[in-house]
């Protein structure tokens, strides 16, 4: 008997479940239809060209910055190895400057205790070079 009241209380259940999907559906074909009323169809369809338009260029696009990509990555490829060298060498010669200048400056200081009046004092120091210094950063 239990059984049986379960059971019904299930038809009874779906039956109310279908009838509120049925509902559902007739509500939102309702909705779909006056919606449909709203808008024009020649606008629809030119706001579906113009999509379809503005999809075919973004794809153009894409399809350019890929080929662009490509390119660049070949690119990079062929000079990196020139980079690198290029950049170890330039930190050598930095390092071979900064030793040039290091020796010049302390046989400076040397000539310069052994020979006072050897170098300019800074009011003619401007007179003789005007060259910009390239010790001090800027």
């Amino acid at each position: 008997m239990k059984k049986n009241r379960e059971e019904k209380e299930t038809k009874i259940g779906m039956e109310e479940t279908e009838k509120e999907i049925e509902s559902m559906k007739a509500a939102s074909e309702e909705v779909s239809r006056q919606f449909k009323t709203l808008i024009d169809a020649n606008d629809l369809d030119s706001l579906k060209h113009l999509q379809l338009l503005i999809l075919g260029r973004l794809q153009d696009s894409n399809a350019v910055l890929s080929h662009f990509n490509e390119y660049s990555e070949n690119c990079f490829a062929e000079v990196s190895s020139d980079f690198s060298r290029n950049t170890r060498m330039l930190k050598s010669m930095k390092s071979d400057l900064d030793y040039i200048f290091q020796k010049l400056r302390s046989m400076k200081a040397k000539i310069m205790a052994t020979y006072p009046d050897a170098f300019p004092d800074e009011s003619t120091k401007e007179v003789f070079d005007q060259r910009p210094d390239l010790e001090v950063p800027q």
